[in-house]
């Protein structure tokens, strides 16, 4: 009975330390259980899960699974495979709590991990621009000085380390005072200065094939006194209303589903000859609170018509307009261009509304205020006009 009772505690004490630091200072950054410290940033429930220690992910839709801290200075080891050929993820490093505007990624930088079957499907008359895995490149908006051999900010590795599908690879990742270097295998062949931000969070990617990780583990460096200026916004509790496969989380009428097209990281709104107009309503209530969505009209869309709205609180008539009609806040033809990108960012205080949008290619924002009336809680809602819209990254938050 003793020899039972000190077995008991011997394995309660190993669960409680099982996070617990090894004698190199490293820190296991999964439980072997579940996804415990890691945050969903836009994607289905089951793109992410872990077994007997090795994360999987499915790869669909395209978006990533972050941290649910932010690191400033450190190490970090993982293993990884694809499981088909010419597979397509990234360890993103320093990055944003959500999506960058118009796109399912996480600003940030990116540490490649590409099967180089993906090479087959390359065209070898034009200019390379990337390789297969090791490189190290910002996206969206974070910048960095590469090392090495290079295209622009992408810096290429100095040689071919990695092992082909189905095989295991090795990465370590080490970023302190905003320099980052990758070793693939053993040996360092990539990495850039001066990234901007240099604290953030660290995320996973799915991106279109099967994927697996284990052995992830982290060592945390003595800060270097990075400031707010220098770091990824802090989470805000966001919630990502669409999941990037189908419709949970909305409310499906007659008709939502014959016009609402689910299509990965992309919601599609089609024009279709001769059905009802149906918009589409969160199951998630909202008072005060904050909800944002990215847009992108067709080419061949008229901004002097009603083109799509967003509505709060449960209320049927737009708060916010796209278009030309009546709304506390229109945003038309000299505000929108049709085929480009929008984040329309919309705060909630009370009956005060404010409404900014966002090109993605600009750094200027619009911005506009207006007295709202009607209910103080309710539903977000998308609007139907009947012009095709392309949806994405849409996220609420209380």
């Amino acid at each position: 009975m003793k020899s039972v009772a000190l077995l008991c505690a011997l394995a309660f004490s190993t669960a409680l330390h099982s996070h617990a630091a090894d004698d190199s200072g490293f820190v296991p950054m999964f439980n072997g259980k579940d996804l415990s410290g890691w945050v969903n940033a836009n994607c289905a429930p089951e793109t992410w899960s872990i077994k007997d220690g090795v994360i999987s992910c499915t790869g669909i839709p395209t978006g990533a699974m972050r941290t649910a801290k932010q690191y400033e200075n450190f190490i970090l080891e993982c293993e990884w495979r694809h499981l088909t050929s010419g597979g397509n993820s990234g360890v993103f490093i320093w990055g944003s709590p959500i999506s960058a505007p118009g796109v399912p990624f996480l600003r940030g930088i990116e540490v490649q991990v590409l099967d180089h079957g993906y090479m087959k499907h390359a065209d070898p008359k034009k200019p390379r621009w990337f390789t297969t895995h090791g490189d190290v490149f910002p996206i969206h908006g974070a910048t960095m000085e590469p090392h090495g051999d290079h295209s622009g900010q992408r810096s290429f590795p100095s040689e071919e380390r990695s092992k082909p599908s189905p095989e295991w690879n090795h990465y370590r990742i080490t970023g302190n005072n905003g320099t980052l270097t990758l070793a693939v295998n053993g040996k360092v062949v990539s990495g850039g200065d001066k990234c901007f931000w240099r604290k953030g969070y660290l995320a996973l990617e799915s991106e279109g094939a099967p994927v697996e990780f284990r052995n992830v583990r982290i060592k945390e460096l003595p800060s270097t006194g990075a400031t707010a200026a220098d770091s990824a916004p802090l989470d805000q509790s966001w919630k990502h209303l669409y999941n990037g496969l189908d419709l949970r989380g909305w409310k499906v009428t007659s008709g939502t589903e014959a016009r609402w097209k689910p299509s990965n990281w992309n919601l599609k709104l089609e024009a279709t000859d001769g059905q009802e107009a149906t918009p589409l309503w969160s199951e998630t209530e909202i008072a005060n609170g904050e909800f944002i969505a990215d847009f992108q009209l067709p080419k061949s869309a008229d901004l002097t018509k009603l083109c799509t709205g967003f509505c709060v609180r449960g209320e049927k008539n737009p708060a916010v307009l796209i278009g030309t009609g009546r709304a506390p806040i229109v945003f038309g033809p000299d505000q929108v261009k049709p085929g480009k990108w929008y984040r329309l960012h919309l705060k909630l205080e009370g009956p005060k509304a404010t409404a900014t949008l966002t090109e993605t290619q600009e750094a200027n924002p619009q911005t506009m205020e207006a007295t709202l009336e009607g209910a103080a809680k309710g539903p977000v809602g998308v609007e139907d006009f009947g012009t095709p819209v392309t949806f994405a990254n849409v996220f609420v938050r209380e």
